[in-house]
């Protein structure tokens, strides 16, 4: 496991874990700063917390902008796992921290009990996922960023979804990473009005643990990217997960919104679903990748880009059909009930992390089921990935 100390010899740590970021050149981050930062956007962070006080983060977290009612503790991480998501999408990178893909946004940070919170207490104490995001559809957030996922679809959590929606709040998740093991249903990437995003490699190649489905939307960078190791804030891990592509997916709507403040979520959407990297029809996305590898680059460097019809969702064919299995059949209610994570007061949630980066012969896989194979670019790299067909 790579370790880079973010406490001892700041400068020389920030060139530590910034050269881990390879995404940032892959993507040509510096290109894309000039057209945008990511400036008067705010994205919410729910998740474990986010400490407003790293390097990275100074001036960055607007706690105050968070409802009392839903803001139990927002600003204290009890894992470190809200505050790396937070710094990947708009860390400064000063003294020693990550670089956001936008540096320029804001965060407003949200606390969910999930199963890492093991204080009994705070978990009572913990808002509800559906008054949260309620919460935030009432303001003037623009981008939702949910690295975390539960086996547990809640008619609560899908009604507040389904309003976030109307309140024109683009809502971005990570699908998980138990694919090796299970590859339950992942929630709230699948409730409609919800992005999915899978996590790829430098090659672009779809990590093996990201789980897959007809509600995979997007595919994002998501292993080697660095994270803080826990909750004492002294390293940084690299690792790899659903977490991690959730939140630069996130950061990636950022920066074209920012250029575009006129457009709505889904003209933001359509423009990253319209230039994301596939060699298959737009219309038949991947079960692995969805609509393909994101490249904002492709929609900042035109600025005459058209992003279709305010009122249009990218995503009405998706939402119209809801979650299916290999067949495109409904998952019948026993298969759903199988698939569940044990219900407890988190609602079986899981940040979407997963574990840490060993070795590459154990984090990324050639994804074959009948495909063929396909070179993209995502930025100015050749990402090279195996694709499989779902049905509708």
């Amino acid at each position: 496991m790579a370790v880079l100390s973010a406490v001892l010899a700041p400068s020389a740590a920030a060139a530590d874990v910034q050269s881990q970021q390879w995404y940032l050149s892959a993507m040509k981050a510096d290109e894309m700063w000039k057209v945008s930062t990511g400036k008067g956007v705010k994205v919410a962070v729910v998740d474990t917390g986010v400490n407003p006080n790293t390097p990275s983060l100074k001036g960055q977290v607007l706690a105050g902008e968070v409802p009392k009612a839903v803001g139990y503790k927002a600003t204290e991480d009890y894992e470190g796992h809200g505050t790396s998501m937070a710094e990947l999408i708009a860390g400064t990178g000063a003294g020693g921290g990550l670089k956001g893909l936008a540096p320029g946004a804001k965060i407003v940070p949200y606390r969910l009990a999930m199963k890492a919170m093991k204080n009994e207490s705070e978990r009572k104490r913990a808002p509800e996922l559906a008054d949260v995001i309620r919460a935030i559809a009432d303001s003037d957030v623009k981008i939702i960023s949910m690295s975390f996922t539960g086996g547990i679809d809640n008619p609560k959590d899908r009604e507040a979804f389904k309003y976030a929606q109307s309140k024109g709040k683009l809502m971005i998740a990570g699908t998980g990473n138990d694919a090796q093991e299970k590859n339950f249903i992942g929630y709230p990437a699948a409730y409609p009005y919800v992005v999915g995003v899978a996590a790829s490699d430098k090659s672009g190649t779809v990590g093996k643990f990201s789980e897959y489905g007809n509600y995979v939307d997007l595919a994002s960078p998501g292993v080697d990217v660095p994270r803080w190791c826990d909750n004492t804030f002294r390293s940084y891990c690299t690792g790899q997960g659903t977490s991690q592509a959730t939140a630069i997916a996130s950061a990636s709507a950022a920066l074209i919104w920012s250029a575009h403040p006129d457009w709505t979520a889904n003209q933001v959407l359509a423009s990253l679903i319209d230039t994301a990297g596939r060699d298959w029809a737009k219309d038949d996305p991947s079960t692995y990748l969805g609509y393909g590898l994101i490249r904002p680059r492709k929609v900042l460097e035109n600025s005459k880009f058209n992003p279709g019809s305010a009122g249009t969702d990218p995503l009405a064919k998706e939402n119209a059909t809801g979650v299916t299995d290999a067949t495109g059949a409904k998952p019948s209610a026993s298969a759903s009930t199988s698939s569940q994570a044990p219900k407890d007061t988190t609602g079986g949630r899981t940040s979407a992390a997963g574990s840490s980066s060993e070795s590459s012969d154990n984090t990324t896989m050639w994804v074959a089921l009948g495909a063929a194979g396909a070179v993209l670019v995502i930025g100015g790299g050749a990402f090279a990935v195996i694709r499989s067909r779902r049905g509708a």
